[in-house]
């Protein structure tokens, strides 16, 4: 059955559906959407020369060098991809950058084809446009932020509740100089698509207000969309309280116990393990300078040390070594510093699952 071309964005993106996109490929990597597929008209090279074209020469001696520049075998190709791409995806659409020439080229190539198949009325713009304005209305909703010290579990909390925002989560980053995980940071603009969608998504389902984990400005290399920030800076907190013994374990579990596990689920026990290793180093050669020199080369034999036990298979409680001062030296007293300056806002404090309570028959 025929379908229309599309400028219902929301039901694209609550129902994942998938997406040609015919922009060439630099325009891609700068942002996309988890659902789309990049299969594009031109590449770089071509794009670039059409673009010269036109700001020289204009429109009609731009497609008629975009013709020539994809035309032959290189259109065959392209068209035949296209094609496999429709009949995978029966129910998608494809789109260019505001829905234009390349698109509607695209579209009529195919239909020449043999395929009828919608493209989505203002392309990537106007779908970007949607989710940044579901990020701005989010931002006027019901919102309260989750603080507490490292280990406390902050985000874990977060990932339980139904209506909780996970922006480390989205960031690809857990917010600390061992926040790094195996999968890497995306652009910032991937970054605010993800929260929009997740924000989307949770708002179709009935959730009209958000808890969000005390976050900086940035989370690794993305930025907390802006209007978020914000409402955050206004929200009221609840801070969790839980024993030193209790935040340390989680620590451990998380950062040693996971990772060192995953890495090697990832790369195999050898490479896993030498990756394990450096991604420690890196987290502590992060904060050397806030350290000082001196005390950043003790904990880091320390770590060395417990490294070398755990792999000589004396598990991983070595690691207390340079955790324990690690969190009553520099982790601890930096958060305690950064919760004073809120201290108005906070209208809870317990433990986790205190705090879970609250948040949950919470109403304001």
């Amino acid at each position: 059955m025929f379908r229309g071309d599309s400028a219902d964005y929301q039901h694209i993106f609550l129902n994942d559906l998938p997406l040609v996109d015919v922009r060439a490929p630099i325009e891609f990597i700068q942002g996309a959407f988890e659902h789309a597929t990049n299969l594009p008209l031109m590449n770089d090279d071509e794009r670039q020369a059409v673009g010269i074209c036109y700001k020289q020469q204009g429109q009609d001696a731009a497609i008629a060098l975009g013709e020539q520049l994809v035309s032959g075998e290189t259109r065959e190709q392209r068209i035949e991809q296209w094609r496999d791409f429709c009949r995978q995806h029966p129910q998608g659409y494809l789109y260019c950058l505001r829905g234009g020439l390349r698109s509607h080229i695209t579209q009529r190539w195919l239909r020449e084809a043999g395929v009828d198949y919608p493209l989505v009325k203002g392309g990537y713009k106007a779908l970007r446009n949607c989710l940044m304005d579901i990020n701005r209305q989010a931002a006027t909703m019901p919102l309260r932020v989750i603080g507490g010290n490292t280990g406390c579990g902050k985000t874990l909390l977060v990932r339980d509740l139904p209506f909780g925002l996970d922006l480390e989560g989205a960031a690809r980053h857990r917010g600390s100089s061992f926040g790094r995980t195996l999968v890497s940071q995306s652009t910032q603009i991937n970054f605010e698509h993800r929260i929009a969608v997740t924000l989307l998504k949770k708002h179709h389902a009935g959730i009209n207000r958000w808890v969000i984990e005390d976050e900086g400005k940035t989370i690794g290399s993305n930025h907390v969309p802006l209007e978020m920030y914000e409402s955050m800076q206004q929200a009221g907190m609840a801070v969790i309280e839980d024993p030193f013994e209790v935040r340390l374990a989680r620590l451990q579990q998380e950062y040693i116990d996971n990772m060192s596990a995953e890495f090697e689920r990832v790369y195999g026990i050898e490479s896993g393990w030498e990756k394990f290793c450096e991604y420690l180093r890196h987290g502590m050669f992060a904060i050397r300078k806030r350290l000082g020199m001196e005390r950043y080369q003790v904990l880091l034999n320390e770590l060395d040390m417990a490294l070398l036990a755990q792999k000589q298979g004396k598990g991983s409680t070595q690691h207390e070594s340079w955790l324990v001062p690690l969190l009553i030296e520099y982790y601890d007293p930096m958060y305690a510093y950064q919760l004073s300056k809120k201290a108005d806002r906070i209208i809870f404090r317990g433990n986790f699952a205190e705090v879970r309570d609250f948040l949950l028959n919470d109403i304001h």
